[in-house]
């Protein structure tokens, strides 16, 4: 089981909109996206924004953008 799950990422990540505006993720593929292009660059060789006892690329990506370390952006 994936911990956070995915409506709890949604919400960290939805966290900084203003009431009133669109959220930043409304979708799973969304959340899904983020992460694997994240895994992607600490297989590349990146270093980890937190410290963490995961060694996979995909849990430890999930941990950084549960805990705010990575944005997602939106296209504007």
């Amino acid at each position: 089981m994936l911990h956070p799950s995915y409506t709890e990422l949604i919400k960290v990540v939805n966290g900084d909109v203003e009431q009133g505006d669109a959220p930043v993720v409304n979708s799973r593929y969304s959340i899904v996206m983020a992460t694997s292009k994240r895994a992607r660059q600490l297989i590349a060789g990146e270093e980890p924004l937190v410290d963490t006892k995961q060694t996979k690329p995909l849990s430890v990506a999930i941990e950084e953008l549960y805990d705010s370390k990575i944005k997602i952006m939106t296209e504007e």
